[in-house]
């Protein structure tokens, strides 16, 4: 019996599924048979010690040869149609910057969410030892394909990473992605996200670099352009197929649009035309860009052939459009309902972080913000909004809700003040109906009218934009307007009290303050 030495990367005793490789294990197999056929002889002159001791240096030989036989290749192979397929005919959770949180994709795997990635790591940070870095490598078990998304602009550097991914005890990764499209200023200044779809040779070296050297499947997720005057998306898609990507993801917007405009739907469509046309038609595209609703989403995967979605703002706004999408229709949950699944995310920041003061302290960096766009929730049956979604996204419409209802208003609340109680309430309770009568009380109370009078910070969807500036820049960071003439005391005045009675009318009408 021969034993595998531990770590090694040559084959089994089994034969590897490829062709190419069969061909390889058969010549072994037969030079090993031809050997113990040989030992056995008794018509040799040579005698029996020496037949051995050539024999088992023969098999010496032809053991290296196993050994030294390029894995790497039947390993990338296997995961690439493994993933190829797990991407396929799904709806995917984006990797989110501060959403992208294992609490919160936990959520979404409760909900049917059938494949994932982390949020975007910085492979130098990792390689560096940052904690914040290895704690968005962590896998929650229920999350069926899921890929860790690499910042990186250097293969040595990516290939690095990925090692140190692959010997952590607390990460299980199925393939890893590229991240070519974040538009973020501290990103793109860095050379990395979006400023690499400048130059697609040199994405092209880069991914291939990262293919070749990994055992991990390799995906990138792009944009349509660096600058909206150059949109180059058909030379990177070439760029990476032709590289051995796994699987390409496009966001139907440049980086210099941020999430500013509709996405293209339409350069999606001739991307996936292409590819097909090319040859690559096995390469899952993704789509990615305003989707809000299961039936948006079905109808871009069949107009544009996309293999799948990927969703980011949608996912944040309604967890449960994963449910919708598998069901093939709206869910438009309850009052009660919702909280249920609000403080199920509370509880899961509590088992994650840690449920004392330090624990609630790391969980208020996500669970305030969550309801930045939980509060953006509001149904939209097909029946009522299909049409509507085929003239203009949904998610581009910020339909504010108009109910009367005191828990829904607080709930719609836009209000960071009002999303920080949300938060306590939900954090505090020890049940479901515990938290449902304390945000019912809360939304009678004092405190919440005077919060709704006041008004307070409501944060919109920011223009991520602005890559790096330097010799190639095409367009510079936003340095903020240039101050104007400083207003009188009594022009303060009067613009004062016209903002008041604008908010009088419209709290009296029954909107929401701060208005969309």
């Amino acid at each position: 019996k021969r034993s595998r030495p531990t770590g090694s990367s040559g084959p089994r005793s089994q034969a590897p599924p490829c062709q190419r490789c069969s061909a390889h294990w058969t010549s072994i197999s037969s030079n090993i048979e031809l050997c113990r056929r040989w030992v056995s002889s008794s018509s040799m002159e040579v005698p029996l010690p020496w037949r051995s001791a050539i024999a088992v240096s023969l098999l010496i030989t032809i053991g290296c040869s196993a050994f030294s036989f390029k894995s790497p290749t039947i390993t990338t192979m296997h995961q690439q149609n493994i993933i190829q397929s797990s991407l396929t005919g799904k709806m995917i959770l984006a990797p989110l910057t501060k959403g992208g949180n294992l609490p919160f994709r936990r959520l979404c795997a409760d909900f049917g969410m059938e494949a994932s990635l982390s949020e975007m790591v910085y492979a130098r940070s990792l390689l560096k030892g940052s904690p914040v870095e290895h704690a968005r490598l962590r896998r929650w078990e229920d999350e069926q394909t899921f890929g860790v998304q690499f910042a990186t602009n250097q293969v040595e550097e990516g290939l690095n990473a990925i090692q140190k991914l692959q010997q952590s005890t607390t990460s299980s990764v199925d393939f890893i992605d590229l991240n070519c499209g974040c538009p973020i200023y501290d990103v793109t200044r860095r050379g990395l996200g979006s400023s690499l779809l400048r130059s697609p040779q040199k994405l092209h070296k880069l991914v291939k670099g990262l293919v070749d050297g990994s055992h991990l499947a390799i995906t990138a997720k792009i944009r349509l352009g660096c600058e909206s005057d150059t949109i180059n998306i058909l030379e990177n898609v070439k760029a990476i197929r032709e590289a051995g990507a796994s699987a390409i993801t496009i966001h139907g917007r440049t980086a210099q649009q941020g999430y500013s405009k509709d996405a293209n739907w339409e350069l999606i469509k001739r991307a996936v035309d292409e590819s097909r046309d090319a040859g690559y038609g096995h390469v899952p595209i993704i789509g990615n860009g305003d989707i809000l609703t299961y039936y948006e989403a079905r109808r871009r995967m069949e107009v544009t052939g996309v293999h799948s979605v990927m969703v980011g703002r949608g996912a944040l706004s309604k967890p449960w459009i994963f449910k919708e999408f598998s069901d093939n229709a709206t869910w438009s949950p309850t009052t009660r309902e919702r909280v249920q699944i609000y403080h199920t995310l509370a509880t899961y920041m509590k088992e994650h972080f840690g449920n004392d003061d330090m624990g609630r302290k790391k969980s208020w960096t996500f669970l305030p913000w969550h309801f930045q766009f939980l509060s953006r929730y509001c149904p939209y049956p097909e029946e009522a909004f299909g049409t509507q979604s085929i003239e203009k996204p949904l998610i581009q419409k910020r339909v504010v809700s108009t109910s009367d209802d005191p828990l829904e208003m607080l709930l719609a609340n836009r209000n960071s003040d009002a999303h920080d109680c949300i938060a306590s309430i939900l954090w505090e309770s020890n049940s479901d109906a515990v938290a449902f009568q304390k945000l019912n009380e809360f939304s009678e109370s004092d405190e919440f009218r005077q919060i709704v009078l006041t008004g307070g910070s409501s944060v919109e969807d920011e223009v991520l934009a602005n890559p790096l500036s330097g010799k190639s820049r095409k367009w510079n960071k936003k340095r903020g307007r240039k101050p104007g003439p400083k207003r009188s005391d009594e022009e303060i005045a009067k613009i004062r009290t016209e903002r008041a009675k604008k908010k009088e009318m419209i709290l009296s009408s029954g909107g929401a303050w701060p208005p969309n």
